[in-house]
């Protein structure tokens, strides 16, 4: 989730052109195109694997003022330090302490594997230091929501009470997940709407591939993406697969009227979150909103309501692919490479698209709702199954980072990042299915060996 850094100096939006020019302002010319990955991982103790607080000793504020030590700085909320900015991105933090980076925008992905190497390589420095661990899944394996801290940050405040207001799994999305995902850009209106598209219809692919949260509380949940079923019970007013992105005439306009339409969490003045869930953006708009009696929003608040929606794929200045579970440190560099080899070639982008453009509405939302239980095995539109989509898919991304022909200095170019993928598309096995073969044959049901097989 964004942390926010200063934006005092704003300006208010006159009309409805200043919320439009958020998107159109993200339009680059292909040659600036950049990857921005961020990921997700569980911290705890290595003594009793206990999930840590903020404020304890050798907690996560110990954790992240050890990493200013790489040159990272502080980002402060209250006096305290709830972020880290530095080259490499931002350094965050998710509502029960979930270590977060927000990549910074790279041209290859041998830029932003070479990157989540460095940053896992400074967390287990300090961590070692700490007797801190850090754990590659997508929920939380052993741990009740009553089991895990709450982080000092005021929005997080604010999403907590209203969670159960609107669904009765939005808790388990903010304290007992982690993803990857990848911020990925566009030229033009045009093509962030096809790019749009094939990433909507798509995300059940990714969701498969990366599935790896099949136990709950030391059992299995009966899911291979209990993360991605639990994005369907949080919040109907942000989530979902936006059928509308699909409709002609679809663009910055009619994204603009939904996130319109997805209901306030907070403003933030004064460097402090006010309380405004559920509230309305379009009586903000009109100096209606009750907390802020004649005051209009600014381009900065537009942005932080941006940020509060939830869909499979989010626009901001930018396309969020948001569909994969967490994972470690090859697929944290396997889920861009996926989404860079179909969207950021025009003839992969041209292949995806003829791959999906004739699934209907009814379609790509019984996909959606399949995945998070079947996994490689749902049945997708016109027969056959989500591994055999894979396999044609996973060629047309191949296909697109070869087109691309970017190298390293060894000469080798970005192909081998689908290795991990390929891998599970050949055997069929995804990490949820390695996790539960190991909970039901060596592990004897004891989920603690987690600790040993799935750190970073």
């Amino acid at each position: 989730m964004t942390t926010r850094t200063d934006l005092s100096d704003s300006p208010l939006i006159e009309g409805r052109d200043d919320l439009l020019s958020v998107f159109s302002g993200g339009e680059k010319p292909k040659s600036a195109w950049r990857i921005g990955t961020e990921h997700e991982k569980f911290v705890y103790r290595l003594a009793d694997h206990r999930a840590p607080s903020w404020d304890e000793p050798g907690g996560i504020r110990d954790l992240l003022m050890g990493l200013t030590e790489f040159g990272w700085r502080p980002v402060l909320e209250d006096g305290k330090v709830i972020a880290l900015s530095g080259s490499d991105g931002i350094i965050s933090l998710e509502p029960a302490g979930q270590l977060e980076l927000s990549g910074a925008p790279l041209r290859t992905l041998h830029d932003t594997c070479a990157e989540a190497g460095r940053h896992l390589e400074q967390a287990k420095a300090i961590g070692d230091r700490l007797g801190l661990g850090f754990l590659g899944l997508g929920m939380w394996p052993d741990k009740t929501r009553a089991e895990l801290p709450i982080m000092p940050k005021g929005r997080y405040a604010i999403m907590l009470r209203h969670m159960p207001r609107v669904g009765s799994l939005g808790l388990d999305m903010m304290l007992r997940t982690c993803t990857i995902q990848v911020n990925l850009d566009y030229s033009s209106e045009a093509d962030m709407v096809k790019k749009f598209r094939v990433g909507l219809a798509l995300q059940p692919l990714a969701t498969a591939l990366f599935a790896n949260s099949p136990l709950t509380e030391g059992k299995p949940n009966g899911f291979k993406s209990f993360r991605s079923h639990i994005w369907t019970d949080t919040d109907p007013h942000r989530t979902g697969m936006l059928p509308q992105v699909f409709e002609d005439g679809f663009g910055y306009e009619s994204y603009c009227d939904y996130a319109l339409d997805v209901p306030m969490y907070f403003v933030m003045r004064d460097g402090r979150y006010i309380d405004c869930a559920g509230e309305s953006f379009r009586a903000f708009l009109d100096g209606k909103l009750p907390q802020l009696p004649g005051e209009r929003p600014t381009v900065a608040d537009w942005t932080d309501h941006l940020s509060t929606a939830f869909p499979e794929v989010r626009l901001k200045s930018f396309l969020e692919m948001r569909g994969a579970d967490g994972g470690r440190w090859g697929r944290i560099c396997a889920l861009p490479a996926l989404w860079v080899g179909l969207l950021y070639d025009q003839g992969a982008l041209d292949a995806a698209w003829d791959l999906v453009k004739h699934w209907t509405i009814e379609e790509r939302e019984a996909l959606r709702s399949a995945v998070p239980a079947q996994a490689l095995e749902a049945p997708v539109p016109g027969g056959g199954t989500m591994r055999d989509l894979g396999a044609r898919v996973l060629d047309i991304a191949s296909a697109g980072l070869s087109a691309r022909a970017e190298l390293d200095s060894g000469g080798t170019n970005e192909v081998g990042f689908l290795d991990p993928l390929r891998e599970v598309i050949a055997t069929g096995i995804t990490p949820a299915d390695r996790l539960l073969a190991w909970y039901h044959g060596d592990w004897q049901g004891d989920v603690t060996h987690v600790y040993d097989e799935l750190s970073f």
